[in-house]
């Protein structure tokens, strides 16, 4: 599974001078104003929301501590229930900040496949990055007031590569990332510190917070 999520990266634009909420605007159509954390609630009301991704929707990340204004980003292609790809101005990496990437791979690791946890290919190799929390999706249309539910019974997710983080918030989290934790093996003193994460991330399931460098 993770090789066929890798080959559907097409290409990436390196640009600059534009953020994610005014290349969202242009691209998909929704004029929404405020930060990308705020389109969400300012969406009720104006345009539909929902659980399923739709090509010219905008996926709303929610505020975690390593995006504190969250992020926007406009489905360009839609995969199966689990996979879709997206445009997006200013996202982290190389060359990108102001940039803009397309086609971009993003995977739904939400247990609900509810799209409230993604994560976002990283590039040509096939990897992923931290697992994000996210509202939903926002569509250009009005709101009737009922949001768009996910269709059908969650389906199997991806076999990924370790997550560097899980930005969710702890409640949030499945129940695996406390119980991995709790039930690792001590270490040595001497070997106390960075080791003892090291050794904990090695033992965590996909999706659970490691103890490496966070690549977004």
């Amino acid at each position: 599974m993770r090789g066929k999520v890798a080959s559907r990266w097409r290409h990436m634009a390196h640009g600059g001078g534009i953020s994610c909420v005014p290349y969202a605007r242009s691209q998909s159509g929704i004029s929404l104003a405020g930060n990308a954390w705020q389109w969400w609630d300012h969406a009720a009301g104006v345009y539909a929301r929902g659980k399923a991704p739709e090509p010219g929707s905008v996926l709303a990340f929610r505020a975690n501590p390593k995006m504190r204004l969250g992020h926007v980003a406009v489905v360009a292609r839609t995969i199966n229930a689990r996979e879709v790809e997206i445009d997006q101005a200013n996202w982290w990496g190389p060359g990108m900040r102001g940039g803009v990437a397309h086609n971009v791979p993003v995977v739904d690791v939400s247990e609900a496949n509810d799209w409230s946890a993604v994560r976002v290919g990283l590039g040509r190799s096939g990897d992923f990055g931290s697992v994000y929390p996210t509202y939903g999706f926002i569509y250009d249309r009005p709101d009737n007031g009922v949001e768009v539910a996910a269709v059908g019974a969650p389906s199997p997710q991806a076999a990924l590569n370790p997550a560097p983080r899980d930005l969710r918030p702890l409640a949030e989290r499945p129940w695996q990332t406390f119980e991995e934790v709790a039930e690792a093996p001590a270490l040595p003193s001497a070997q106390a510190g960075h080791g003892t994460d090291l050794h904990v991330s090695q033992a965590l399931p996909v999706g659970a917070p490691v103890g490496a460098i966070d690549r977004k």
